[in-house]
């Protein structure tokens, strides 16, 4: 496993996505950043 650490994005996308399962709202929003933190990740951490 890398030792990279998540980005910004990627830990603001990764507790959106916490409390969107929790309560159920923004769920398509959360998936969404999650989409782009992980899109935003592959040529930082070559994923």
């Amino acid at each position: 496993m890398s030792d990279e650490q998540p980005s910004a994005g990627q830990k603001k996308a990764s507790a959106a996505q916490s409390r969107a399962d929790e309560t159920g709202a923004g769920k398509e929003r959360a998936s969404k950043m999650q989409s782009r933190a992980d899109r935003a990740a592959y040529p930082k951490h070559g994923l």
